[in-house]
């Protein structure tokens, strides 16, 4: 009996060995901040972009970059499914729901209410953002600085005070603005209230005009020409898109058109001090590959892009005969117009 006993214990501890070393190998215990096992490979990332222009686009290339730095390239490592809305509601609720019914492992979400449209499809995915301007004001996490739940990532929030202060300099004989945005775009809007208090304590007065879509964008920015000395127009996706017939308009009526992001300002606004949509992408992926490798979403916190910087379009400045300051114009990143035609 005592060596049947022995025998059963020693086959005991042999499979419980066997168990240790088998197909899945039990990982190191994460460190502090990290859940328990990183992510099996290859891992499969569903991205979901409102729309296309040069900043969202950038950012999508930034965060895919910084996965293939990593050593996660797509189609080895990982798996990457672009799904672009194209501007439409309908598309970004139907993209949202494919990619949880496909069970994906990460998803990367470009503007807000591309983010909004996932977060609402899934509480247990991994939710990345990027281009985002306040994630907790957008109802996306509990807040910036600890999330708490399945959404972080990356604002885009840009120095709205700076930018109106480079519009005084800029045009140091204005007195009236406009602030022009899309009124369906939560970013949009809280950039306007910043855009407005930063406007009214230098003493310029303020309107605000709203666009619903871009099939109002030309009747919107025709019914500004006359009315004001200066548009402001912050990273508004609808308007991001549609700078070339903004600036179709605004240019040869000689009114001056201050942005939000630089390739608005390819499209031919005047001036911006400016995020990089690309090192913020960047800094989007490098937090996938910390999630991938094993730690917590909930735990980190909105990061935001480092360094803006000044910069002024030379063709613009020529068509609208503007004298640049002198610091200005020492400083400044200079940029010249896209050739693009006017939607």
């Amino acid at each position: 009996m005592k060596k049947f006993i022995t025998l059963m214990t020693a086959a005991i501890l042999s499979m419980t060995m066997l168990a240790g070393c088998g197909g899945n190998a039990a990982k190191e215990p994460a460190e502090e901040g990290q859940t328990s096992s990183a992510m099996e490979t290859p891992v499969d990332i569903g991205i979901i972009q409102l729309t296309e222009h040069p900043a969202l686009d950038a950012a999508r290339e930034g965060f895919v970059q910084a996965l293939a730095d990593a050593g996660y390239n797509d189609g080895d490592k990982v798996n990457i499914e672009v799904q672009n809305a194209q501007g439409d509601q309908s598309n970004l609720q139907t993209i949202s729901q494919k990619f949880v019914s496909d069970g994906k492992d990460l998803i990367l979400a470009i503007a807000t209410p591309a983010a909004q449209a996932i977060a609402a499809e899934t509480k247990d995915i991994p939710i990345l953002v990027t281009a985002v301007t306040d994630p907790a004001a957008s109802g996306l996490c509990d807040s910036n600085e600890a999330p708490g739940g399945n959404v972080s990532g990356t604002s885009d929030l840009t120095p709205v005070e700076e930018q109106i202060d480079l519009l005084t300099k800029l045009l140091p004989d204005a007195k009236k603005i406009t602030v022009m945005y899309c009124s369906g775009e939560d970013n949009s809007a809280i950039q306007a209230d910043m855009a407005e208090k930063a406007a009214k304590s230098k003493g310029l007065e303020v309107e605000r005009k709203t666009v619903t879509s871009t099939n109002d964008v030309a009747q919107v920015t025709e019914s500004v020409i006359g009315t004001c000395d200066a548009v402001y127009i912050p990273t508004d996706n609808v308007l991001a898109s549609s700078m070339p017939l903004v600036s179709s308009i605004t240019n040869p009526a000689g009114l001056p058109v201050i942005v939000g992001e630089q390739g608005m300002l390819e499209g031919g606004g005047l001036a911006s001090v400016t995020i990089s949509y690309s090192d913020l992408g960047k800094a989007t992926g490098e937090m996938a590959v910390k999630i991938i490798e094993g730690a917590d979403i909930s735990t980190m916190p909105i990061g935001y892009a480092p360094n803006p910087e000044l910069m002024i379009n030379t063709d613009t400045v020529s068509e609208l005969g503007i004298t640049v300051p002198a610091d200005i114009e020492a400083s400044a990143v200079k940029v010249t117009t896209t050739a693009t035609d006017a939607q």
